[in-house]
């Protein structure tokens, strides 16, 4: 699930909603350095940026929790909804409309709308970015099982340490010291807050009782892997294939996960009858067809249609909101954008589902939010030394 700073001189961080990678989000940060440098707007386009990612990834953050954590129907026989790859599905269909619209609106003064696919060659990295990001959706929903919400925030933020150790291990690049720092600065925090006693949610106690809590982690640390490889490979589409733009990426994005998607709910009950659906869990009575599954529960529990239709909406006009911010301002001011409205994310899952963190959690939360910061504070002094350093080379 998945709408989630920049690159090449800027932090890495997460432009989605939020708390969770949203498959439908491009990265922000993978996409920045492309973008062309623009004067900065008026304090109107200011406002109109910093309401409209709050107010769509705020709203989508909640739906998000409300869909996957809490139960819908009478409560003499409650349901839960689990209908990972349904849930992307109308997400992605969803952010490659309105991405497709905003590709029209921005495209207005061109004399043709840019191809999605300008190149057979970029196919290809495309796909690899469908997949990846299809497949990560399902671990970091799987996980919300066995965790409660505010641990998938927090680990939710720790997106730097999946795209580093790939960079790292995979392309031999190497970082400045203080990004390391951040990255274990970042990991203690969600160590402390994880080795503390959890949430007072019934499902929290529940999952550390019964030793789940560890298996939770281990699939939002499958989902932070496929997130990092679908950064890093979106960062290569950039760097190979520019002036290719984030709402271009949005749109090939988002219609190649739809379709491969939907291929797998319409093939799923088939596959499920043979040898490698049985050997996966694939069986007919536990998820085999997700798609008439999904759509029966849609049936008995019509309350939980507004909320997905509401959740792929808010999704993908937040998408949209990223993109105008990085065509009207600096990418600096996403990063910015991004981390507050991350520590707002979680505020707000706190009151709004009655969690109740330990101090320890507190100080988890503190170190997270504090390392995040950091960086970007970090990026911005970088940024602003470099781009003095050129002004003084043209002035000579």
């Amino acid at each position: 699930m998945s709408a989630n700073g920049v690159s090449n001189g800027a932090p890495k961080q997460t432009g989605k909603a939020n708390g969770y990678t949203s498959k439908d989000e491009v990265k922000p940060h993978s996409i920045a350095a492309q973008m062309p440098s623009t004067k900065q707007a008026g304090l109107a386009e200011l406002i109109i940026c910093v309401g409209g990612i709050y107010a769509s990834f705020l709203t989508w953050a909640l739906l998000q929790e409300r869909i996957t954590t809490t139960t819908y129907g009478p409560v003499t026989s409650p349901e839960r909804f689990h209908f990972s790859i349904f849930l992307n599905t109308v997400q992605s269909a969803f952010a490659f409309l309105v991405g497709y619209v905003y590709l029209l609106y921005s495209s207005r003064s061109k004399p043709s709308v840019p191809n999605l696919f300008p190149t057979s060659g970029i196919i290809y990295p495309l796909l690899l970015v469908a997949i990846t990001s299809s497949l990560a959706a399902p671990f970091g929903y799987a996980s919300l099982k066995h965790v409660d919400y505010i641990t998938f925030i927090l680990a939710k933020s720790c997106k730097l340490l999946p795209v580093m150790a790939l960079h790292v291990s995979v392309f031999r690049k190497r970082y400045p010291f203080y990004k390391y720092a951040v990255v274990a600065l970042v990991t203690a925090g969600v160590a402390v807050f994880t080795l503390h006693h959890p949430s007072s949610s019934k499902k929290a106690k529940s999952s550390m009782t019964t030793g789940n809590a560890t298996w939770g982690l281990l699939l939002l640390g499958i989902n932070l892997l496929f997130d990092g490889l679908t950064n890093s490979t979106q960062d290569y589409i950039n760097s190979a294939f520019a002036p290719y733009t984030g709402s271009q990426m949005m749109c090939a994005q988002n219609l190649m996960s739809t379709l491969l998607t939907t291929s797998y709910l319409f093939l799923s009950p088939y596959i499920a009858t043979t040898g490698f659906g049985h050997y996966v869990g694939m069986s007919p009575a536990h998820g085999g067809d997700e798609l008439t599954a999904a759509l029966a529960f849609l049936q008995r529990n019509p309350s939980v249609t507004k909320d997905v239709l509401l959740f792929a909406i808010c999704g993908a006009i937040g998408q949209v909101f990223i993109f105008f911010t990085l065509a009207k301002f600096s990418s600096l001011l996403l990063v910015t954008i991004t981390v507050t409205r991350k520590m707002l994310t979680m505020l707000l899952s706190v009151v709004w589902f009655g969690h109740s963190l330990t101090g320890g959690q507190w100080l988890g939360v503190s170190l997270v939010f504090g390392g995040v910061g950091a960086e970007a504070a970090i990026g911005r002094w970088e940024k602003a030394k470099k781009e003095k350093a050129k002004k003084a080379l043209k002035s000579r």
